[in-house]
């Protein structure tokens, strides 16, 4: 099913959740720094922060393992 010359979708995943995992640690560290006037009843665990790490991490882990000219993809 891959073909040589061709890049994994798996790649492309993580890559995008890497992107998105950046975006979402940045609004969730810019919430804490400056808190909202009115914040969520569970504001204290900072959701943001720990969701955009655990999207970096998952997205290095697909970008890492699916990286392209590692020989082995499946």
């Amino acid at each position: 099913m891959h073909r040589p010359g061709m890049l994994s979708i798996w790649f492309f995943i993580g890559v995008l959740l890497l992107a998105y995992g950046l975006l979402i640690l940045g609004a969730g560290l810019y919430e804490f720094v400056s808190p909202p006037e009115h914040p969520v009843v569970l504001s204290k665990l900072h959701a943001g922060v720990w969701w955009g790490v655990l999207l970096i991490l998952m997205g290095v882990a697909y970008s890492v393992k699916f990286r392209p000219g590692k020989g082995n993809n499946q």
